[in-house]
Formats: structure tokens, sequence, C-alpha cells
């Protein structure tokens, strides 16, 4: 090596022995600065992901299972003809199958809703991301507003979230709750196919008017199920998800018909329908139905009963959640007579206490003039219709008094006399006939708001006090004519039980449920009056051993109670005496002093007691006016009591519910009776088995029972229940109507149908009309709805069942003595007995020929 080189090789190292690097650019260094902060950056930002992640994914709730989806839904009650009576809910859902929705309907939200569905992973980042920062900016107050930005999978996962912690906290809005949304919404990708998360998506998506679900939406906005409806209809359900109440169909027709061509044209633009199909659709009106209140429409006593019973045996939020169904023990037809008899039997009843008078009075011009201008607006071109009740007003009476003239809305019509005679003032003491109003001027005036109902000629008639004539002044043709009504202030309660079946076949609670939800039906406990009576020769009958023919002495009497130190003269309805009677005779006339002297006989503590085993759940009054009814009982547990008699004694609970079944069809209880043709044949053979081993209980002796039932039987056929014959069928039953004329009742049946109706007021503010009674008041409402319930159901006559005609007697008894009657007896009545009860001497009367005996056979 040269000397130069070596030389040069040292000059070098020291160069770099004295730490003087040589130049570099400064662009490299920038690129290594980048590069660790990048590196640096990532690693950070995946933490802090990781973070957010692991911290916000506590508590999320499980992925749903497809096979596993019981969200919450409709409960409902169907009569036992399969009526639907009632729906309850928290959220009115019913789920649907997937493939039970049409493939239209599905293109309508996915156009509208979230176009890039089938491509997407779950969660839109960008609107996700623009909703979270301008949520961000709302809260600090730098503008911008709560945003939305979810795919149909995040709506999905609101849904689930909503299930598991609850709408406020669900829905709240904030940051926090849609990073959960959309950690959730990556999950459900993960677990479920688009189809099955369509299939949660559209059986939860909110879509206004208390719909959840698209076939809770096709059936309260169309009535139709989600398989019928037109491409209009899909396409403005599905527009509602966005803003269910700014485009309600309801309440803004236009807003939704705008928001439907919106989806009509997004599903053209994605080439889901056609330019023909779209045109044709978005001609469509926009005509939709008001969501079918059936539980108020219906029969909503039944159906309220119904609900408090399921309420208390499984709880509300079984009957809100989980999608029961209820069969109610309720025949539909039956129930529809049943109202129309009360409400019938109400409206005319009412009318005999008198009129109250008017709505209102418009004493000026200026109100008659703005309130003829406001109904004719709301009534608007409709016609009058036949039997519908209106509101007019009186515009002029007539001089004479022979009519007035009332304006409905923009009808003049005439109200004359005898479409209101019955409108005298009331007074309870007054005899009814005898006060029929014989001039309109004594009750209306100029100004008068009244209820009217249009009729025709042929039907203005006074049926009140059964007689017709002709209007007492020509009415020009083509002038509308009214009849006077006013809104029932007395209440009513109808019970029907089929004995054998052991079905509530209809119940009316009262005449108005929307403005009282009380049931009298249930919770009115009211003095029954004399159709307590069976209740005390029964007891003699099975206790005593007394018989049909057995002599009571009707004479006056004291009872002193001397606890209290109360005397009480008790009198019989006729204030009169009659003797010696047959109890037969005592009951078929409802005599009071017979029933109080047997009861005596009984005594307190037996009767009491006697009543309990019966089925009364109301204690009895602990004295003698007891026998007369004056102590409260329910019209239900009446109606089961008389169910007994008619059943020859033996007691079995009655049902309201037939058959309760979950959400998958399940039974959890069955009390279908094997003969109810309505019902399914396997519930008719399991549960009709299953009766088998239930027995009742027989609370007296089957020859007792049938000839209670006989002495009822006389009771219509001879004394006061007589207008039961109009029905046209074998019947039994008994008349009640308490002292002071605040209740009246009749309880009858036949062999297949047993009903209890009740007339009174609630708050007892006056008594009814002094000749209100049972058969007069309530008698005609049992007698309505018996025609209806048995219109094409023949009916047997009371006679022994085969297996006990072996142990009964029928005898011809002399009505004085009690004692067997002779050929010559004019005064006798036929009166079953017990083998060996009967009696043996024969009535003395001359030219008697001796003991007769009649076994009469089968009819």
């Amino acid at each position: 090596m040269s000397m130069n080189s070596d030389k040069t090789d040292r000059s070098q190292s020291k160069l770099v022995l004295d730490g003087v690097p040589p130049k570099r650019r400064w662009w490299v260094r920038l690129l290594k600065f980048a590069a660790w902060a990048t590196l640096t950056g990532a690693t950070a930002a995946a933490v802090a992901v990781v973070g957010v992640y692991y911290h916000f994914s506590q508590g999320l709730p499980e992925i749903p299972k497809v096979d596993q989806y019981w969200p919450p839904i409709v409960t409902e009650v169907y009569t036992d003809d399969a009526v639907l009576a009632g729906e309850f809910y928290h959220q009115r859902r019913k789920v649907v199958p997937y493939e039970r929705i049409p493939k239209r309907l599905v293109q309508a939200f996915i156009a509208s809703e979230d176009s890039s569905f089938f491509d997407h992973h779950g969660v839109d980042v960008l609107g996700t991301a623009r909703a979270g920062s301008k949520t961000i900016m709302k809260k600090l107050g730098l503008g911008g507003s709560m945003q939305g930005g979810s795919t149909l999978t995040q709506q999905t996962a609101k849904a689930v979230l909503i299930g598991a912690e609850g709408y406020e906290k669900a829905t709240a809005k904030n940051l926090t709750r849609k990073i959960r949304e959309a950690i959730l919404a990556r999950r459900l990708e993960e677990a479920l196919t688009k189809e099955e998360i369509l299939y949660l998506y559209l059986n939860n998506v909110f879509l206004g008017h208390h719909s959840y679900g698209v076939q809770s939406a096709a059936e309260n906005y169309y009535r139709k199920d989600v398989r019928d409806l037109t491409l209009g209809e899909m396409t403005l359900i599905a527009g509602l998800p966005q803003a269910p109440s700014r485009y309600s169909p309801f309440l803004r027709p236009e807003a939704a018909k705008k928001r439907r061509s919106y989806v009509l044209r997004r599903m053209f633009d994605e080439g889901m329908i056609s330019a023909e199909e779209r045109k044709q659709a978005d001609e469509e009106p926009v005509r939709v139905y008001p969501v079918e209140d059936v539980f108020h429409e219906f029969a909503p006593f039944f159906t309220e009963q119904v609900r408090r019973d399921v309420v208390e045996r499984y709880t509300n939020k079984v009957l809100l959640n989980e999608g029961l169904k209820i069969f109610a023990t309720m025949d539909s037809e039956r129930q529809r007579g049943a109202q129309e008899a009360v409400l019938d039997g109400l409206m005319s009843i009412d009318k005999r206490q008198g009129f109250r008078g008017p709505v209102l009075q418009l004493g000026t011009e200026q109100e008659r003039k703005a309130f003829i201008e406001k109904s004719t607006k709301v009534m608007g071109d409709e016609k009058l219709q036949e039997n519908k009740l209106y509101v007019g007003v009186v515009t002029r009476v007539d001089p004479d008094g022979q009519g007035a003239d009332v304006q409905v809305g923009p009808h003049k019509g005439l109200l004359p006399l005898l479409g209101m005679r019955w409108a005298r003032k009331v007074n309870p003491e007054g005899y009814y006939p005898g006060l029929m109003l014989t001039s309109v001027k004594r009750v209306l005036t100029v100004g008068d708001v009244l209820v009217v109902r249009h009729v025709v000629q042929k039907e203005l008639t006074d049926d009140n006090v059964q007689f017709d004539r002709k209007l007492d002044k020509e009415v020009p043709q083509g002038v509308p004519l009214f009849r006077l009504e006013q809104e029932p202030e007395l209440q009513s309660a109808l019970v029907s039980i089929d004995p054998h079946r052991q079905y509530l076949t209809a119940m009316v609670g009262g005449y108005d449920f929307d403005a009282n939800e009380f049931n009298r039906a249930f919770q009115a406990c009211r003095q029954p009056g004399s159709s307590f009576k069976p209740l005390v020769y029964s007891a003699a009958l099975e206790q005593l051993g007394w018989t049909g023919a057995t002599i009571i002495v009707d004479s006056p009497i004291v009872e002193h109670d001397p606890e209290s130190g109360v005397s009480w003269k008790p009198d019989n309805y006729s204030e009169e005496f009659q003797g010696d009677v047959l109890l037969r005779t005592a009951l078929v006339n409802s005599m009071n002093i017979p029933a109080v002297k047997t009861f005596a006989a009984v005594g307190v503590k037996n009767m009491a007691a006697w009543s309990e085993k019966l089925g009364l759940t109301t204690p009895m009054n602990m004295d003698f006016s007891a026998a007369l009814g004056s102590s409260c009982v329910y019209p239900y547990d009446l109606a089961n009591v008389y169910a007994t008699f008619d059943r020859y004694g033996r007691k079995k609970p009655t049902y309201f519910i037939r058959k309760v079944e979950d959400r998958f069809g399940r039974t959890l209880e069955d009390h279908t009776a094997y003969d109810d043709a309505w019902a399914p044949l396997q519930d008719r053979v399991a549960a009709g088995y299953a009766r088998m081993f239930e027995p009742g209980e027989q609370v007296m002796s089957p020859e007792t029972g049938f000839i209670l039932t006989s002495l009822l039987r006389g009771v219509v056929q001879e004394g006061t229940g007589g207008p039961a014959q109009k029905l046209g069928k074998p019947a039994a039953g008994k008349t009640g109507t308490t002292n002071d004329s605040f209740d009246t009742w009749f309880a009858g049946f036949t062999r297949d149908l047993v009903t209890v109706t009740w007339v009174g007021y609630d708050k007892n503010e006056h008594p009814l009309g002094r000749y209100e009674t049972g058969g007069r008041a309530s008698l005609p409402i049992w007698l309505s709805y018996m025609k209806t319930a048995l219109a094409a159901r023949p009916q047997a006559e009371f006679w022994p069942p085969e297996w006990l005609r072996d142990d009964m007697r029928l005898l011809r008894i002399d009505k004085k003595t009690g004692k067997l009657a002779s050929s010559g007896t004019k005064d006798a009545v036929n009166i079953w007995f017990k083998k060996g009860t009967q009696p043996e001497d024969v009535a003395p009367e001359k030219g008697q020929v001796g003991t007769q005996e009649f076994l009469m056979g089968a009819p």
C-alpha cells in the first residue's frame, strides 16, 4: 500500500472518530418520524377501539335465535263460536313467518329504508359517524341536531335493546346508545342471515296507531291479512317507520300519500316495479279504516270479566305480553240478544218512570241558531236513518198541544203527541197508564234540546199502554217523524247459564260500559225479594220432610227480636190473608206470610247454612226478614243457585272461560263440554272425559230438586211468572220484588237454559214506579232474551228422569185440605211427591170415591 493511500484512510477515520457524521437530507428524518407516529397512533387507535368495544359491549343482550323469537304479542279473547271479543296488549304485535310476508312489501321497506341492505355488513359507518358527530355538536351547543343513520340491521338491534333494556334507555339520544346499537348490529349480521334479520325487523317495527309489525299494521289500517295488501297499501305502510305520526294516514292523509309516492319512486329507481305499476299504485286513494275496538263494541262486560279472571290467575304481565288465546264460554248470538233485550227493556221501563226533562235549554234565538249550524255541519249530507237516535232542538210548539217542530241538523221534522205520551213528570206513586200526557205544552218549550228517534208513521204507536191510534193531525208527505227518547237512569243485569255444559253463555252488567264499568252481574249485591223464597221452601222440603201439599196458615203475625227489641209485622203484597194454603199455593202466588213461617220452621242458622250450601257467597241476615229476600245477593250467584235447581239439586261450577292456550298452542286449561258443537273434537273428547271425574255435589236429593222445579213450573203456569208462558216453551221460575220497589227480578229457566234478570237504580235515589214488579219490569227482559236464545231449540217439559221415575208419585190434591182429591173435587191440583211422603187420606166431600193416584207416563 502506498503512503498516500494510508494517509487518506487515517483522515477518514479521524473524521469518524471526531463524531462528525456525513450530512443527511431533511425529508428522510421526516419520513421516519411520520412512520413512527403512524405506528404509534394506529396502535393507540386499535387499543382505543378495543377498549371502546369492550366497554360498550358490556351487558349487551344475547342475539335472539329465530326459532326462539318470542316478543310481546297480542292476547286474544274469542267467543265459544270463534268471534273475536277483545284484545289485550302492551304492543299490538302479531308475528308472521317471513314466507308469509309478500316480496313486494319487503322490497318496499328496503327501497325506502336501506337500499344497500343486502350489500353492507350491518352498519352504515359514514351515516353513524355523521349522526354521532352531529349529536355531539348538539350536546356541546355548537349547532347540529340529533340524527339517526341506521340500517335495517341497526333498527333491528335497537328493537332487541328495547326488549332487553326498556324503551327509555334503548332510545336515548346519545352516542353511547349508537355505539351499543352498532356493536349489536354487527353481531346480528354475524349470527343471522339477511332473511332472518328481515323477519325480526318486519315483526318488530313500529308503524303507528298501536301497530307493531306488518301484520298488525295491515289489520289496523286496512283490516286485511298482510298477504292481501295491494302495492299501494304496502308502500304506504313501508313509508311509516321514519315518522309514524307525521305520515299517519288517519291524521295526515296528504303527507302519507306523498311519503307513499317517495317509496314508489325508490322502488322504481331500484328496478323493483314497472312504471305502470308505480303509476297505478300512486293513483290509489288513501283509504284506511279506524282500528276496530272489538272490546267496547261487542261484549265489554263479559270480556272485562274474563280479563279480571285471567289477570288474577296468570298475572297482568302474562296477559299483556304472552299472546294467550282465550276462548270464552260466551255464545255470540245469545250475547247480542242479551244486550238488545237489556237495552230495549231499560228504555221502556225508564219511560214508565216519567220524563226528566230536556238535555238542555237554549233560551235565545242566537243560541238555537248556533246549535243548528253546528249540528248541520256535523251531519253534512247525511240523511236521517230509520230507528236511529238523534239530538234535535224544538223550534215550535203547536198551540193546540198536539205536537212540536224539531230540527235535527238540516232536517226539519215533527214530534207528535203520540210519540211522547209517556213523557209525564216523574211520579213513582202514580199509575202510569192513567197519567199519559195529553198536551206537549205541559213538558216542552221552544229551545228544548231532546233525544229523538226517527220513525215511520206505521211505527208511531205507544207500546207502553198497548194501544194504537192515528196521529191527531195530518203530516205533509216527506216530513220526518220523530219519537221522544231519553237515556235511562235505570240499570240492569242479565246472567244466562247453560246448566248442563256449565257455560256462562251470555252476561250483561249494565246499560253502558263506557259510562260506568261497574259490572252489576258480578259486583252489585242487591236484595232478591221473593226470588229468594224457593231457597226457603227447598230447605223445608229437604230438611223438614214437607211436601207441596203441606198446609201453611196464611194469617197475620208479628215477629219480635229479643236482642234488638224490634217488632216486625210482615204483610202480603195483596194485603189480604187466605187462611190455610198449600205450600205450592204459597210459592206460586208469592205469599209472604207462609214464606216467613216456613223460614221460622227451618230456623235462622239452618237457613243461613243452607243458602251458603246452595251457592250464595254473601252472608244472610240473621233475622226473619231474610225469608222475603232482605239479604243482598249477586245476580251471578242467584243464577248459579237456580242452575242447581234445574239440575235437580246437583251443584256444579259455572265457567266463563272454556279454554286457554299459550302462544305455542299448548293448552293451559280446558273446561270444554263434550257436546259443545263449536269446540274441536279433540277438546270435546279430552275435556269431556275429564268432566266425568267432576260430578259436582248433590246438595239436595234429586227428588227434592225435581219437586222444587215442578213447583216453580207452577209459578209460570198459574202464578206471578205467567208472562213467561209467551216463550212458547216449558219454563219455570220466580219473580222477585222488594217491598220498597228498589229491586225487581225474574229468575227463570227451561231444561237447557237458566237466566236471571235484575232491574233497579244503582244508588236507590228513589224507588221504581209503584206498580213496577219483577213480572212487569224484569220478566219482559228475560222473555225477550230467551226468545232469541232458544229460537231454534225445542225445550222438553219438566219430567222426572228415567232413573228417578219409580221414586216419584203424581197425585191430584185438594187445594183446601192438602189431602187426596175426590173424583168430584173441582178445586184441585196435580202435585209431585217423593214416594212414601204422599198423603193417604182423601178430602171429605160428598160423593167421594176414594184414593186416586195418577202415575202419568212421560209426555
